[in-house]
């Protein structure tokens, strides 16, 4: 094979810049209106909000899980990201659980529970969605425990407990038209945050929620 043939078959096989642009706007169309109407919104809808026609998205993809499955990983994946850098970037431990937990609502984490919760028929054991999830998980479980050690976190709150109120906080209520909903969830996030910072100012019932608890459901 020439290496004029070689470049050729490699421009042919490679997507253009375009067509990856209108890939990350469907998925990043996908992940707003999950967070706002659920997983089942109409995917010509989402197909509007991208501004792109229906057949550049089932070009992209296929059906409705192979749209879930991309919007999960880049969920989980920038996710990560934001608490991979708020390890490294914050020295005061609550500092840096702070700000992944405002970066995760920006991230769109709100729009997981729904999909994972079987509302939609996915491969949710995929290896890469569980590479991401063990990433992620890994990473938050690491923030909690440095705050805990340096007594910034209350005792009686687990990963958990964090995981469970950033799926509550981030995703607007059933019936309820909020057109700026980022301002308020940020808002009631710090709320929660501040609620959490040691020293506790009450007693929480119950206990602890942990991943293992996340895991198994009710």
């Amino acid at each position: 094979m020439s290496p004029a043939t070689d470049t050729a078959e490699r421009r042919a096989t490679r997507p253009r810049a375009d067509a990856l642009r209108n890939r990350e706007r469907i998925v990043a169309a996908a992940r707003e209106m999950f967070v706002e109407f659920g997983p089942e919104v109409p995917l010509d809808e989402i197909a509007r909000r991208a501004g792109v026609g229906n057949a550049t998205l089932y070009r992209n993809f296929a059906d409705r899980a192979a749209l879930v499955h991309e919007v999960v990983l880049a969920v989980l994946g920038g996710t990560a990201e934001r608490a991979e850098e708020a390890a490294a970037g914050e020295p005061d431990p609550f500092v840096a659980l702070s700000r992944f937990t405002h970066a995760a609502a920006d991230e769109r984490i709100g729009a997981l529970c729904p999909m994972l919760a079987g509302g939609v028929d996915f491969d949710k054991d995929h290896p890469d969605l569980l590479a991401e999830r063990d990433r992620l998980e890994g990473v938050v479980q690491g923030l909690v425990d440095r705050a805990h050690a340096a007594g910034r976190l209350r005792a009686d709150v687990a990963v958990g407990d964090l995981l469970v109120a950033l799926s509550q906080l981030t995703r607007p209520l059933p019936g309820f038209a909020c057109l700026d909903i980022d301002r308020y969830t940020h808002r009631h996030l710090q709320l929660f945050l501040d609620g959490i910072e040691a020293p506790a100012r009450s007693e929480l019932p119950g206990t602890a929620a942990t991943l293992e608890d996340l895991r198994r459901g009710p």
